[in-house]
């Protein structure tokens, strides 16, 4: 089952109540679906949860009935169908349409004067247009529709909702989309889905913990060669001034810093200062070695 299906399935879970609610995500179903005319509704679904929906939906908001509904089990793609005109005229005169116009072609911000109504909108519009990726593969959420100037307007709404999106055309379709994550959490949660909203979060975390290990453990492992490195190379000035008998002519203090380094090639800087009698500070260890390369850096 694909993350977009759960969602609906999620969003299919929440009742039919309010009269301007259920008018104004049944308006959303509309203006996304197939088809939406003064002749003719059509709504292909091939989610069984959105199917048993629809019948109660517009008869809540319009006390109409589909003339053309699937066939008890029936499955893959199920189709709604209203040819009926008097019916048809009523949908459209509630929407607060003329016939004359194409339906399709814009929004009637009038229905969606209230939050909640512009909710249910959006949930409606996610129904029939909707899909999100699953977020463990990216974040991606789009809604598709035939009609340039229903996203134009779509884009709009969500602006004034406080979710900036973004579009594009596809294959002849306009497509509002988000592919920030939190855009598309608080979208979801919005339309009334947060189980799949905190699973947008919670893999979103997942991905930063994950990226957060391993940031961390590519950068020890740079400083562990750089570490690796700075030793041989201090090894190697000891071993120089040890060939050319200086070694016992250094200070006491480098003779022991020297001694130790020998002792211990593997220990990290923090590490060999503190082994000293008595310890030392890092630094003061850092400028004991390098006097000790300088010096061998004639030989």
């Amino acid at each position: 089952m694909s993350f977009s299906f759960e969602a609906k399935n999620e969003l299919c879970r929440l009742p039919v109540q309010k009269l301007c609610c259920a008018r104004a995500e049944a308006y959303g179903i509309l203006l996304y679906c197939n088809t939406f005319s003064a002749g003719e509704v059509r709504i292909i679904t091939g989610n069984p949860a959105l199917a048993a929906r629809l019948p109660k939906l517009f008869h809540r908001a319009f006390n109409a009935r589909f003339d053309r509904t699937p066939e008890a089990g029936e499955t893959g793609k199920l189709v709604f169908q209203i040819t009926d005109g008097a019916k048809l005229r009523r949908i459209v005169d509630l929407l607060g349409f003329s016939p004359e116009q194409n339906l399709a072609l814009h929004i009637n911000f009038g229905l969606l004067e209230e939050e909640c109504c512009r909710a249910a909108f959006l949930r409606g519009v996610f129904f029939a247009g909707g899909s999100v990726t699953d977020p463990a593969k990216r974040y991606h959420l789009e809604l598709a529709t035939s009609h340039l100037q229903v996203s134009r307007e779509l884009e709009v709404l969500l602006r004034e909702c406080g979710y900036p999106p973004k579009s594009v055309s596809r294959n002849g379709s306009y497509i509002t989309y988000f592919k920030q994550s939190d855009q598309i959490e608080d979208f979801l949660t919005l339309i009334g889905a947060p189980v799949a909203a905190m699973s947008v979060m919670t893999t979103k975390m997942e991905k930063d913990l994950r990226n957060s290990v391993n940031r961390r453990l590519n950068c020890d492992s740079a400083n562990l060669d750089k570490a690796v490195e700075a030793a041989q190379e201090q090894l190697e000035a000891i071993r120089r001034l040890r060939e050319a008998g200086l070694l016992d002519q250094l200070p006491e203090k480098l003779q022991q810093t020297a001694a130790a380094r020998l002792a211990h090639p593997e220990l990290t800087l923090s590490e060999l200062a503190e082994s000293l009698d008595p310890p030392v500070t890092k630094s003061c260890l850092n400028h004991r070695l390098r006097k000790i390369q300088q010096l061998a850096k004639g030989l």
